[in-house]
């Protein structure tokens, strides 16, 4: 089952929140939030770990919803490596 990130309004501040723990991380603008979020999710799918991005406006419809599928690179090679 994939690890659940979401972005939300929390009041006058946008909150980043995981399955992976308790606390949210509180932001002062979405973009902000938004842009963590998706360094979290690519740091997760880097490890293997398949992870849902769901952004939420202020009225709580769904912004967005972005799929991280687990990424697997082979130890010692880089992903920019060409000849």
């Amino acid at each position: 089952m994939p690890s659940l990130i979401r972005v939300e309004p929390v009041g006058p501040v946008w909150a980043l929140s995981t399955c992976l723990s308790e606390n949210p991380v509180y932001f002062s603008t979405g973009a902000r939030a938004e842009v963590a979020a998706r360094r979290l999710a690519e740091r997760l799918a880097d490890a293997g770990e398949p992870v849902v991005l769901e952004i939420r406006l202020r009225d709580g419809q769904r912004a967005g919803r972005f799929l991280f599928p687990p990424r697997f690179q082979a130890e010692g090679l880089e992903a920019s490596s060409a000849a």
